[in-house]
């Protein structure tokens, strides 16, 4: 009875963690840590110095964005935009730096948490690895931030039961290609549309001003999760639901300050939508 008991309990915490699995090294084909840090957290460099130092480092800068803690700034490469240019992996082409002003630091989205989690099976480590050894050596020695998640877990990665997963995204416009990216385009504060292939584009557009105050009741640190991504392909604009982006955003988020921004989640798609309509 005892090991029945034991059983359900594990299955049970496996379905809120998401972290069931095989090992890294299993899904990676190579060793990774067993705990990946969400951010990498670097040397306080303004704005256009950290424009250079990511093209020295062999990247395009493709849009900044303006946050309530400094300024978010979004770059990819060649390899990074090949690894995601397959149907619903698209936002892992761009990655994501948080020029942070009030914190006197960098904060780098790591593209191994975020390549794997938006990957899935498709993630390609030596990609991931490849693109944080370059900012590694451009911004010189990071430390990893306090919020982590178990890298076997990210995969599957949801808040809790009942909450969505990656591929649980909100269709917020359908239309053609060229007409769905022409309205990205024209919308009002859009920072970047990046073509991977013809009938595969990522958006990052902006948020109601209002809508985007969610940042300041949860922590400005991690602002670079704004603008947000909408992912264009085969007829469809489509977004991650804002219940699983802001949870693998704050990893550390508790169910109580989850509570404070409830009204977000419907916010962002209705936001998303006016754009795409």
């Amino acid at each position: 009875m005892r090991k029945i008991y034991t059983l359900i309990m594990s299955a049970l915490v496996l379905g809120f963690c998401g972290c069931a699995g095989v090992s890294p090294e299993a899904e990676a084909g190579v060793k990774v840590e067993k705990v990946v840090s969400t951010y990498k957290i670097g040397a306080y460099a303004d704005v256009e110095s950290t424009k250079s130092k990511l093209a020295s480092a062999g990247f395009d800068v493709v849009g900044t964005y303006k946050t309530d803690a400094g300024t978010s700034i979004l770059y990819t490469n060649a390899a990074m935009k090949a690894m995601a240019n397959k149907p619903t992996r698209g936002l892992a082409a761009v990655g994501r730096i948080l020029v942070d002003d009030e914190r006197k630091q960098i904060s780098i989205a790591n593209p191994v948490y975020f390549g794997k989690a938006f990957m899935q099976k498709e993630y390609s480590h030596a990609t991931a690895s490849a693109a944080l050894g370059s900012l590694e050596k451009a911004f010189g020695p990071l430390s990893d931030s306090s919020d982590k998640w178990e890298f076997a877990g990210l995969a599957g990665y949801h808040f809790m039961v009942g909450m969505p997963y990656y591929e649980d995204m909100s269709i917020v416009g359908e239309g053609t290609t060229a007409d769905l990216v022409a309205k990205a385009q024209a919308a009002k504060g859009t920072t970047a549309v990046v073509k991977l292939s013809d009938d595969r584009y990522v958006a990052f557009v902006s948020l109601d001003r209002r809508t985007n105050g969610f940042v300041k009741k949860i922590g400005t640190q991690n602002g670079q999760l704004l603008p947000w991504a909408v992912l264009i392909e085969g007829g469809q604009a489509k977004a991650l639901s804002a219940k699983y982006f802001i949870a693998i955003s704050y990893p550390l988020l508790t169910m109580t300050e989850f509570m404070t921004i409830a009204t977000v989640p419907g916010a962002v798609e209705a936001d998303l939508k006016k754009i795409f309509k």
